[in-house]
């Protein structure tokens, strides 16, 4: 009988914010979220300049635990769910930790869309999500061999998810999405009247 292994996995880490941590209320997080954005002219003009659709604190904002009490809970408990994601995969940390690099606020209006990207210099990076109205858009997720397959037929419609070229994660408010940050993903475009909101993430290795 031949035998037939998986080699090279790719971990994808879910769970609930809440299991580790403080327990975050998520419609004060929503209205944070919208207060910084309101308030965050430098970030609105960043994404009028560069045709960002919604709001994104990506470029201006780098101090979102300082600013708001609720963002300061939301990385002590990403903090936990990293080190399990690490320990999961395991990491020869070698003495070192992983720390939160950066954190920002996404705001995505109906027909905005986020195109597949990857998150260089970072180990670890993830979403938690805030509003997930009915319809939106799950999280994209791309083999990373695609680019090396070449002459390969497509995948069956059918086959089994670790075997697809494309994985669709589709999260429930409070969730958290793990991944390693090579892992290129994306956001197809909000098919919902109601605005998609999430908050990203990157840890490096320090």
């Amino acid at each position: 009988m031949p035998k037939i292994t998986s080699l090279f996995v790719t971990r994808l880490y879910r769970a609930a914010l809440s299991e580790h941590g403080p327990k975050i209320d998520q419609l004060e997080l929503e209205a944070s979220c919208y207060s910084i954005a309101e308030d965050d002219d430098a970030g609105q003009q960043w994404c009028e300049e560069n045709g960002y659709p919604g709001y994104t604190s990506y470029a201006s904002l780098t101090d979102l635990p300082w600013r708001f009490p609720i963002f300061k809970d939301i990385v002590e408990a990403l903090d936990l769910h990293v080190a399990e994601f690490a320990k999961d995969l395991e990491f020869d940390l070698d003495g070192r930790a992983l720390v939160l690099e950066d954190i920002w606020i996404n705001i995505l209006p109906e027909g905005g869309m986020h195109a597949s990207h990857l998150h260089p210099h970072s180990v670890i990076s993830g979403t938690t999500y805030v509003s997930m109205p009915e319809g939106t858009s799950a999280l994209k997720l791309e083999d990373p061999r695609s680019a090396r397959m070449m002459a390969a037929p497509a995948r069956l419609k059918d086959a089994r998810e670790e075997l697809r070229t494309f994985v669709y994660a589709k999260p429930a408010v409070g969730d958290v999405l793990l991944w390693e940050s090579w892992l290129r993903h994306e956001v197809p475009m909000n098919m919902a009247e109601d605005e998609r909101i999430s908050v990203s993430f990157n840890y490096r290795w320090e």
